[in-house]
């Protein structure tokens, strides 16, 4: 029989979950921080795991998805934010290989500069394309991708 603290635990973290999806690490520190025990937080976290409420895999998929095609981060940016949120390297690689696989990487590229280029505008100067070759670095894209599409845009 699984401990009073245990049982509220879970109660909170199903709470949690059921505002947004989570990893397993969030919901530990989400979970300490309401000054829950150690044993408690583990009873709760296996509790959500056997009802499948918890599940990393998941999380990382639909993070790599949102990532990609709601913020359109590139890769590198999008790994960044899954691992953070205490996914292993590998399975965040997964995720965005699936994610990323019907996906043309230039056109996301393009995506992201038509946040910063308006109505077909070109790159006009050596400051504007450091500029945005900055900005897309910051997004996540790789550097030779990213050279190559803003040498297209250049007037």
């Amino acid at each position: 029989m699984p401990s009073d603290e245990g049982q509220q635990a879970y109660v909170a973290g199903l709470k949690m979950l059921a505002r947004r999806e989570l990893s397993e690490k969030q919901i530990r520190e989400r979970l300490k921080r309401r000054e829950y025990s150690a044993d408690a937080i583990d009873a709760g976290v296996a509790r959500l795991k056997e009802a499948r409420a918890l599940d990393d895999s998941r999380f990382a998929f639909a993070l790599a998805r949102h990532e990609i095609s709601t913020k359109r981060h590139g890769r590198l940016r999008a790994q960044r934010q899954i691992e953070a949120a205490g996914i292993p390297p590998a399975l965040a690689r997964e995720a965005l290989d699936e994610t990323l696989a019907s996906l043309d990487p230039d056109a996301l590229i393009d995506a992201a500069l038509g946040r910063r280029l308006r109505d077909g505008q070109g790159i006009e100067d050596d400051a504007a394309f450091r500029r945005l070759y900055r900005f897309l670095l910051t997004q996540g894209f790789e550097s030779d991708r990213v050279i190559r599409i803003l040498k297209q845009r250049r007037r």
